[in-house]
């Protein structure tokens, strides 16, 4: 068997490369993201030496956006997106036109065709998935009201996509007046209406099978799976729940990947083991939407930008600034706050995957020349770039903003913001990070101890959960907050994450706040334990030997001593 496969080859050059930049990057103070595209740009046939399998790499990213969605789905309720209804679908809706016309206008200016030019707005005016999640996931504002507001201007851009992708093949030649390129894909102006009337009822069928169907059968699968005891056939059965519904809403109803598995996630998010098909599905969602940015990456050509300045830099102008205001003047017009109308700007500030699709398609039409076509790719590989910037750009802006809200007439809806992570008051105290099955039954014996108790965990219902009974408690990562849990003061911190690199990071950063401090983890090998104890731990608990500990306890307990 050949060991060089264009699958193997195309995983493990790409990944290596994102490896290796996407940490020259974060050791520059940028984002890993840059690294990740240029990873792309130097795997890609426009620059020397290796060159991946193009096909294979999309197909791959297609993969991480699947699971990506999914992971949204999960932490997203139907509650929510109806909750946003009111701003997301005139918002989307008028912002893609916007954004269109523009890209119509620089198409005319060209001296393109009407059709190009359509293809060509449309492409412009629909943003990246992977890139707005990412960045509202890393600033903590994915289940704020400005990210339930993006989230859902992304739905209604995808579900717009879908009917674009359907239609464009008759609409496209109509505008041209080739009636002879009309025919040739089987469509005359009178079918018009009757493929959006077929787009409407596929897209309604899809949504009616989910929440009559698969909002019985997911649930049920999943805890079925889970009282099997396999932690593996778990992990097998999310994943063939993300990838099987979302390959089924493609081929069944012609809706997009991304859509099939936002829905399937959304639905197992009313069951309780959402948290643990979230963990289980995070791995390899992460490792697929780095392949999905090295994808993006392999298709620019850096030569355009000096061959195609002046076309690059107007289109990059109306996918940052002109998407971006638009953006602005609706959520403004509809009595959001300042804040919240940039922080969904900067999220739509660039271009993804459909407008790779919507490319590839117009190219395949004969509508769009290589030239639309490197335009596109231009624009998203730029914008990508830039969009870590504008954030920063806003992050800087906050004093002004927090100003300028503070003297807003009282009566206009403000958007409270994401919750600060304030520092603890507690003292001789324990830190517990993670909340799960077993920080569960650690909280539990440390409250009946009457210990005092300051509890961090990522999942906002656990966090809400331990409110409720009085405990004091933060939803966030540790790793980046862990300045919060006062551990000068504490008497003890007990790590109970599974995640045993990110508890290295933990342990590493508490004994440097406190060499003093008794810090217990949890580990899961022998090497983890070593692991661990290196970082500073004072002790490492294992599975193992928690599981034969409590074995013997009962032994001694229910037997009579010999």
């Amino acid at each position: 068997m050949p060991h060089a496969t264009p699958l193997i080859s195309t995983i493990v050059i790409g990944l290596s490369l994102a490896f290796l930049l996407g940490a020259f990057a974060q050791r520059l103070r940028f984002s890993p993201l840059i690294g990740y595209l240029l990873a792309g740009v130097v795997a890609g046939p426009h620059t020397p030496g290796y060159v991946a399998d193009q096909a294979l790499a999309n197909e791959l990213a297609e993969i991480g956006v699947i699971l990506l969605m999914f992971g949204v789905g999960l932490h997203f309720s139907l509650k929510d997106l109806w909750s946003v209804r009111t701003i997301a679908i005139p918002g989307a809706l008028g912002q893609m036109a916007v954004a269109t016309i523009l890209g119509m206008g620089l198409a005319y200016l060209m001296g393109w065709s009407i059709g190009a030019g359509l293809v060509f707005g449309v492409a412009l005016s629909v943003a990246s998935t992977v890139v707005l999640l990412r960045a509202l996931q890393e600033r903590r504002l994915l289940t704020t009201e400005r990210g339930r507001i993006a989230v859902g201007w992304l739905i209604v851009e995808d579900i717009a996509m879908v009917f674009a992708l359907v239609l464009i093949p008759a609409v496209v030649p109509l505008l041209d007046g080739s009636m002879e390129r009309n025919a040739a894909f089987g469509f005359s102006s009178s079918q018009v209406l009757g493929t959006i009337a077929l787009t409407i009822l596929k897209v309604m069928a899809f949504v009616a099978m989910m929440m009559v169907v698969g909002r019985r059968l997911i649930p049920w699968v999943l805890h079925y799976i889970a009282h099997t005891g396999s932690r593996e056939l778990f992990r097998l059965g999310v994943l063939a729940i993300a990838l099987g519904f979302a390959f089924g809403a493609a081929n069944l109803f012609g809706v997009s990947f991304a859509l099939g598995a936002f829905f399937a996630g959304m639905i197992l998010s009313e069951s309780e083991l959402s948290q643990r098909a979230a963990e289980e599905t995070l791995p390899l969602r992460d490792a697929f939407a780095v392949l999905f940015f090295v994808s993006v990456g392999m298709l620019f050509d850096p030569t355009i930008i000096i061959r195609d300045f002046w076309p690059v830099l107007a289109t990059v102008v109306i996918i940052v600034i002109g998407k971006s205001l638009a953006a602005l003047a609706i959520v403004r017009a509809f009595g959001h706050p300042m804040s919240t109308a940039l922080t969904i700007s900067a999220s739509l500030a660039q271009i993804g995957e459909f407008s790779f699709i919507l490319a590839g398609l117009g190219v395949a039409l004969g509508v769009l020349g290589a030239e639309a076509r490197d335009l596109i790719l231009a624009g998203a590989l730029i914008s990508i770039l830039l969009n870590p910037l504008i954030f920063i750009g806003l992050d800087r802006m906050k004093p002004w903003l927090d100003r300028l809200e503070g003297n807003v007439d009282a009566a206009q809806p403000r958007e409270p913001e994401p919750a600060k992570i304030e520092a603890t008051t507690l003292e001789d105290h324990a830190v517990l990070i993670g909340h799960g099955r077993v920080g569960h039954r650690i909280g539990k014996a440390l409250r009946d101890n009457g210990v005092p108790l300051f509890v961090m965990d990522e999942s906002e219902d656990v966090v809400n959960a331990l409110k409720e009974e009085g405990i004091e408690a933060v939803s966030t990562n540790a790793v980046t907050s862990l300045a919060a849990a006062n551990l000068e003061k504490a008497r003890c911190l007990l790590v109970a994450i599974h995640e045993n690199f990110e508890a290295g990071q933990i342990v590493e950063q508490a004994r440097a706040i406190n060499p003093n401090l008794i810090i217990l983890a949890r580990g899961h090998s022998e090497a983890e334990k070593l692991h661990l104890e290196s970082c500073g731990a004072t002790s490492v608990v294992l599975g193992a030997e928690e599981i034969a500990g409590a074995m013997l306890r009962s032994y001694w307990t229910i037997l009579p001593n010999e």
